[in-house]
């Protein structure tokens, strides 16, 4: 067995993974959490609820797994939420199409489905299961369908991504956090993609858990208040430049804003912070890296994306978290399908003070002119600016009907105002952590196997901070003298809040060792 088999199996011998419905057959990307794996996985959790609750002073929520078809439409995750798909002619097996590439196109994700099919053809790939012709490429969307309520009159889907409620919810939001900017939302909980083929565990599962953070913060300045903290931890970043070279470049945060390595302090920030985590949990960091989105990978609406990558020995470098700025795609895109107004007024520090030209109706000629429209007649010249009063006739439509005026009866003034700030549509950072990835990627980076009496024995040397057992109480004989202070001092370890394992079984080395 190579690593990630014995991993597997002891994951599954000792409670942490187990395939899910195994009585009825199971079905591939799903998982249970046993008794190891539910309490190491909600140890992760709150570790990461330190980081970026606790610390960081982020509001938690918690939004319907199930959302209408508006959000999704206007998130593009209708239209654009999709993997390429091939099948095989002869077994009817499907595939992600890009994935059948890997080896030989490092990031396929950039290819249209046509490029993917040429690439299929000329290196001669047949189906990975019996070697039969593949078809050609096509989308294949990932959300989950259903109907809410009886009948067919509200169609919704499992969401796809925590991030939808936190954007949905941004007019509260904002309110919660006094109309002032910089403010965060962070949710962790369950999302749902219908995967083509997911064949590697919990690292492509169709329900996973994510955490989140949307973080709302002014366009016209991505500083950070607290970048000097990080700015001198170093870390290994694989640029757009590094990639090119194929060589991973280690440097300090500080200089890779300095340099525009990364675009500005609030990202770097939140990669530093991301970086932080992933050490505190048990990731390794000689198998860990930062990589950067390359132009042709990137969305088209974000600044900057950074990915965490780790090393597993079968896999190679998997992404297990996202930190991008996604500008103010988010918030635009929702406003215009909501029609809501998903600005923020920023106050300036000091009131700024203009010249305005404003417009004059000449009211002595428009009432005997208008008569009893002339009020709403001038109050429609007033909303027009001075450009829109050019030319040789003025046309406006007043309750419906067109009007035409002639230059003569419009002036202008120049008066001064006081501008106290203006209105914004926040730009976002969203570092997005894959629960399930970081939770193997633990146990890949914790495992290694020891030599005792001849004998390999699997050993998982996890960091205290996530360790699924704290405390084990193990009597060195089965004997009554011995069980009964050892039950007592096991209740009373759990009075303290400790999760106890308690053990007779077997001789004293082994349960320990």
């Amino acid at each position: 067995m190579d690593k990630n088999e014995k991993i597997n199996e002891l994951a599954r011998r000792r409670g942490f993974l187990w395939p899910a419905f195994e009585l009825y057959g199971g079905a591939a990307g799903f998982f249970d959490y046993g008794p190891l794996g539910a309490p190491l996985k909600r140890r992760i959790e709150d570790i990461w609820r330190q980081y970026f609750v606790i610390q960081e002073g982020f509001a938690e929520i918690e939004a319907p797994t199930i959302g209408v078809e508006g959000i999704y439409q206007a998130s593009g995750h209708l239209s654009g939420f999709s993997d390429p798909l091939t099948g095989c002619k002869e077994c009817k097996e499907v595939y992600r199409a890009d994935h059948l590439i890997k080896h030989i196109i490092e990031v396929p994700d950039a290819l249209s489905n046509e490029e993917i099919y040429k690439t299929i053809q000329e290196n001669e790939i047949g189906c990975p299961e019996c070697g039969g012709q593949l078809t050609e490429v096509y989308e294949f969307n990932l959300m989950f369908k259903t109907m809410i309520g009886p009948g067919n009159k509200m169609t919704g889907y499992m969401r796809p991504e925590t991030a939808q409620g936190m954007f949905i919810n941004f007019p509260r939001l904002l309110r919660y956090f006094r109309d002032s900017l910089p403010f965060a939302a962070v949710q962790i909980g369950k999302s749902y993609r219908n995967e083509i083929s997911p064949r590697q565990g919990v690292i492509r599962l169709r329900e996973f858990t994510q955490a989140e953070a949307e973080i709302f913060i002014d366009p016209r300045d991505k500083t950070h208040p607290r970048f000097g903290e990080i700015k001198d931890i170093r870390m290994k970043f694989y640029s757009q430049a590094a990639q090119e070279k194929g060589v991973e470049e280690e440097m300090s945060f500080g200089e890779a804003v300095e340099r525009g390595v990364v675009a500005h302090q609030a990202l770097a920030y939140y990669v530093a912070r991301t970086y932080q985590f992933l050490l505190a949990i048990g990731v390794a960091p000689d198998k860990l890296r930062f990589r950067q989105h390359k132009a042709d990978e990137m969305a088209h609406y974000a600044a900057d994306c950074w990915d965490a990558e780790v090393f597993l020995d079968r896999l190679g470098w998997i992404e297990i978290v996202g930190v991008a700025d996604r500008t103010d795609y988010d918030l635009k895109a929702h406003a215009a399908t909501s029609k809501v107004n998903l600005s923020v007024f920023v106050h300036y520090d000091q009131p700024v003070k203009r010249q305005k030209l404003v417009v004059k109706p000449d009211f002595k000629s428009l009432g005997p002119r208008f008569k009893g429209k002339a009020k709403a007649v001038g109050e429609a010249l007033k909303a027009l600016s001075p450009d829109q009063l050019k030319g040789d006739m003025i046309r406006l439509t007043v309750d419906g009907e067109p009007i035409e005026i002639e230059p003569a009866l419009v002036s202008f003034e120049s008066v001064e105002e006081e501008i106290r700030g203006e209105e914004v549509i926040p730009h976002v950072i969203e570092p997005s952590f894959g629960i399930d990835r970081i939770l193997y990627t633990v146990l890949d980076h914790s495992f290694y196997e020891d030599a005792v009496d001849g004998e390999s024995r699997a050993v998982l040397k996890f960091l205290a901070a996530v360790a699924p057992i704290e405390v084990a109480v193990l009597p060195l004989m089965d004997r009554k003298e011995l069980v009964g202070p050892a039950r007592a001092i096991q209740e009373e370890l759990r009075r303290l809040g400790l999760r106890v394992d308690y053990d007779t079984s077997g001789s004293i080395g082994r349960r320990y060792r």
